[in-house]
């Protein structure tokens, strides 16, 4: 080896019987191997490492060279490899001179040297691939390095024969079958040859039938052409009448039409002209209108300033009137006494009340916002409690809709729950209530639909009363369960789930839901809720791993339940998957700690609701109390101070009344002059109204003689219309039977005219059945034949009908009966020589498989015999038991012989077959090599290699 794997250079010079390469790992034992393998032709597949030929040249170096010489009389083979790493090829020498690959090959063979035999080549990397052999592979790979040249040659043999002896029998099958249905075929052409004769006189007489049938459509289409022609002709004649009868009315209908359409364009124009007039007028009324609101609106203000001067001389007389009692009550009233104590005194009494309510008035503000706070409280928690009550009603809702007769039964349990001992709980599917809706797919795929709608009772006789009331008396189907006597609910699960995370486990089933005790207790005791587990997505991915490590009976994943079960027989795990149904009853969960967490917060915020109301009202009633007291002091300092102020005040009074009497004599109004000024202004006003009102009257008579013109313009025009819906009356009945009498002469006309096509189609037809030209007269033969027929077309076609009916009889025959039945005899007979030469050279290929088996199959018997011999010996000096036989299902069956391995290495044991699968890795390199061990004397090939052949056995092995 040069440039190769390890090696910069290295050679390796094997002796007689057994070598042995012992190394530590890395230190180039394999290369050896692979440098054998490669130099002897090998492929790189045969080594298992990699697929490409110029990665076994060392990294660094673009070639590789491997020699090879092999011993061989007279002279040896040196057999030499240089591997480019470029392009990936390898160019070929024997014994220093450029070769071929296939020279190379052929050399190879003729010393019976098979590296792709791993009876012979085991390399490194194929070790656990020799036990993956099946049976047939094991056995042509014993036959080629062990067994006597011709053996393998006489197998591949016997395969061929054995195909074609297997497509000549279904051959012989097919051609037998073939012969038998050709027989049975020209039996019935007998029949059919002496049924065509007759078939073919009624053939005749359906011939001369169908020839005079189009003469006789003909005659009869002739003949209707005939009369239709002549109503034609009478139709014609009374159109042309009516047509000149209405030509006289269509005219003056047009003179009418054209008088109406003047009449109606100057109504139009009168009312045009009447509208415009109109509008004017009203503007004019709206103008006066105008006029009169300024009127009213003059008369308005100088009504406002009589009001204002009556009323500033009766506030000038009544403050005159109270200047004068003041003045006499300042007269009269004595000298002013000392109160200057008591009033102190009331004002620190008021002071000490005013800082009493003010702390009241706090304290009711505190207890408002609290109030409002507990309010808005109470409001969200009988929201959140309505929205449950919801939920709780849709699920009601989809239980009836499935399940009416639970439905019923739980109205039933609501209104008597006090004639049973125990709790009961309602059905499963309203007692459960999802932690979060995506998980309820697991919990009813786990849970059967019998359970889910079935009653929890927490005693036995409850029980069977409450299924005696249902089942007897009501007559309704229903479920019930009954929890068991010690409760489950608390049940500790086989493994923590801080321990499963590594496989992807985030919960086991019980902890996804809440349910009342009774019902947890049941489906951890009936269904083992509280150890099954539920996994996240990416447990799918090493579902297999987690089945075996774990030994769940029961997993969950997102869209499969997984079920697994140990075989009582082989000991094997077995799993099977479902994919989950969709949940239908648990996605709208109700928690039923939060309903009640949520009641019991409702329940504290109205009493606390109460508490605030006696606590406000208690100081609404010391404020009213204050504020009497308030009220009496402010009284009392009022009445005291009254008394000291009050001459100044008078004195005040009287002066202030006095400056205000002397203004409002000043502010006078001259009611004389303001009425001069307001009639000016009417009287210009009129005028203007005077002016208006002419014009108004002069568009009003305008107006009114319009409209007298156009009720004559109607008048005329409504005489005109009646005249014109008369006359038009008139001519539509006249229309409507000159229609009638057109439609009339058009379809005679229509028929007419098919009629003639017919005719001419009928009697081009006739003469194309009897194959006459146009010129040509009807022969005699045919005159003499047709006047024996009928002469109706009812009897005709009867008689045509008839004569086809008896030829139908003779379904399936024609002019190639007689000679198809020939023909058929013919291929008979070639048939049957053809089978019976398939059968000769059937019999020969069998004659060769027995001759051939027997040189095969003997030698081939003992062959194994002597190998089993020699494995069992090889194993019962382990202490252990294997044998090594031919298997055969079916004899003939060729290509499905074998050779099987079977083994045995505890005495507890039955012996098993070698297999990829049963075996451990070390027994499996044991069979492998004592196998190899008992071909060794019976040998062909002139060395064998064996790399590695210790790896998984213990030292003793």
């Amino acid at each position: 080896m040069e440039n190769f794997l390890t090696y910069d250079s290295c050679e390796v010079r094997p002796g007689p019987n057994l070598n042995m390469i012992v190394g530590a790992n890395g230190t180039g034992k394999s290369s050896i191997v692979c440098a054998i393998c490669l130099g002897l032709a090998g492929k790189p597949s045969f080594i298992g490492r990699v697929d490409k030929v110029g990665l076994f040249v060392k990294r660094g170096c673009l070639k590789g060279v491997v020699e090879v010489e092999l011993s061989k009389t007279p002279t040896n083979i040196i057999i030499t490899r240089e591997i480019q790493v470029v392009n990936n090829t390898s160019t070929w020498f024997i014994n220093r001179k450029p070769s071929t690959l296939k020279t190379i090959e052929e050399q190879i063979a003729s010393l019976n040297i098979q590296v792709g035999n791993l009876c012979q080549f085991l390399p490194q990397d194929k070790v656990g691939e020799f036990a993956k052999l099946n049976k047939i592979e094991l056995l042509e790979a014993t036959e080629k390095p062990i067994g006597p040249p011709e053996m393998y040659q006489f197998h591949c043999e016997l395969k061929n024969f054995r195909e074609k002896e297997r497509e000549l029998e279904n051959l012989c099958k097919e051609k037998s079958n073939s012969l038998e249905k050709m027989r049975q075929r020209i039996e019935r052409y007998k029949q059919d040859v002496e049924r065509y004769h007759e078939r073919k006189r009624h053939l005749d007489l359906i011939e001369m039938l169908e020839r005079k049938r189009p003469w006789v459509e003909y005659e009869n289409v002739h003949q209707q052409h005939e009369e239709v022609k002549q109503s034609r002709d009478q139709a014609k004649e009374e159109l042309k009448n009516l047509k000149e009868m209405q030509s006289p009315v269509t005219k003056k209908i047009q003179e009418i039409e054209e008088r109406y359409k003047n009449l109606d364009m100057k109504i139009r124009d009168k009312a045009a002209e009447i509208k415009d007039t109109s509008q004017k007028c009203k503007q004019k009324q709206d103008a006066l209108d105008k006029k009169d609101k300024q009127i009213e609106e003059i008369n308005q203000a100088l009504r406002m300033k009589k009001d204002e001067e009556m009323d500033r001389q009766k506030k000038i007389h009544n403050t005159r009137k109270m200047i004068e009692d003041w003045q006499n009550e300042l007269n009269t009233m004595g000298v002013c006494e000392n109160l200057q104590p008591q009033i102190d005194a009331v004002n620190t009494e008021l002071k000490r009340l005013q800082e009493e309510r003010a702390n009241i008035d706090s304290d009711v503000s505190d207890l408002r916002t609290e109030k409002i706070n507990q309010e808005r409280e109470k409001k969200r928690i009988t929201g959140c409690i309505v929205e449950l009550d919801n939920i709780m009603n849709m699920k009601e809702e989809k239980l009836k809709g499935r399940f009416r007769d639970t439905h019923s039964a739980l109205m039933w349990l609501r209104k008597n729950k006090d004639k049973f001992k125990k709790n009961v709980c309602e059905p499963m599917m309203l007692a459960i209530n999802m932690k979060d809706n995506r998980h309820a797919k697991y919990v009813e795929n786990h849970i059967s639909s019998n359970d889910m709608r079935a009653f929890v009772f927490e005693s036995q006789e409850d029980m069977e009363m409450f299924l005696l009331e249902m089942r007897d008396h009501r007559k309704l189907k229903v479920n019930a369960v009954c929890a068991p006597a010690e409760s489950c609910a608390e049940n500790i699960p086989s493994r923590l789930i801080e321990e499963l995370h590594r496989y992807g486990f985030f919960s086991y089933l019980r902890e996804l839901f809440d349910a009342p005790r009774p019902v947890m207790s049941y489906l951890c005791s009936q269904y083992r809720a509280h150890d099954i587990p539920v996994v996240t997505e990416k447990t799918e991915n090493m579902i297999e791993r987690v089945i075996q490590e774990t030994k769940f009976k029961q997993i969950y994943t997102a869209e499969e339940k997984y079920i697994v079960k140990v075989s009582a027989y082989t000991n094997q795990t077995l799993s099977s998957n479902t994919f989950l149904r969709a949940a239908q009853f648990l996605t709208g969960s109700v928690d039923t700690d939060e309903r009640r967490q949520l009641e019991t917060q409702q329940q504290e915020a109205s009493n606390t609701l109460k508490s605030l109301d006696i606590q406000l009202n208690t100081l609404f009633e010391r404020q009213k109390h204050l504020e009497r007291r308030d009220n009496e002091l402010r009284q009392q300092k009022k009445e005291l101070l009254e008394r000291g102020n009050k001459r100044r005040q008078l004195e005040s009074k009287i002066a202030v009344k006095h400056d205000s009497l002397r203004q409002m004599e000043q502010d006078a109004i001259n009611l004389e002059e303001e009425s001069q000024q307001a009639n000016t202004k009417i009287k210009e006003i009129n005028v203007q109204k005077a002016r208006l009102v002419t014009e108004l009257m002069h568009l009003i008579k305008n107006c009114v003689s319009l409209n007298i013109i156009k009720a004559d313009l109607v008048l005329q025009s409504t005489t005109v219309a009646a005249e014109k819906n008369r006359l038009e009356l008139e001519y539509k009945a006249a229309s409507v039977q000159l229609r009638a009498s057109e439609q009339r002469f058009r379809e005679l006309d229509d028929r007419k005219r098919i009629l003639i096509e017919n005719c001419k189609e009928l009697l081009k037809k006739a003469r194309q059945v009897c194959k006459l030209s146009l010129d040509q007269h009807l022969p005699k033969e045919f005159q003499t034949a047709f006047q024996a027929l009928p002469n109706t077309l009812e009897e005709t076609d009867a008689f045509l009908n008839e004569e086809k009916s008896r030829a139908s009889c003779f379904t399936g025959l024609n002019a190639s009966v007689v000679e198809e039945y020939n023909k058929q005899t013919q291929e008979i007979q070639q048939l049957m020589e053809k089978l019976e030469e398939k059968k000769n050279v059937l019999d020969s290929y069998k004659q060769n498989i027995s001759q051939v088996k027997e040189r095969w199959l003997n030698p081939l018997k003992k062959l194994v015999e002597q190998i089993n011999e020699k494995f069992s010996n090889f194993f019962n000096s382990m202490q252990c038991a294997g044998e090594v036989d031919l298997h055969v299902e079916n004899e003939e069956e060729y290509d499905k012989y074998g050779i099987r391995i079977r083994v045995k290495f505890r005495s507890s044991t039955e012996l098993h077959e070698l297999t990829p699968y049963h075996q451990s890795g070390g027994e499996k390199s044991v069979s492998t090599m004592l196998y190899l061990m008992a071909l060794q004397e019976l040998n062909r090939c002139p060395f064998r290699v064996v790399d590695e052949i210790n790896q998984g056995m213990d030292p003793v092995n």
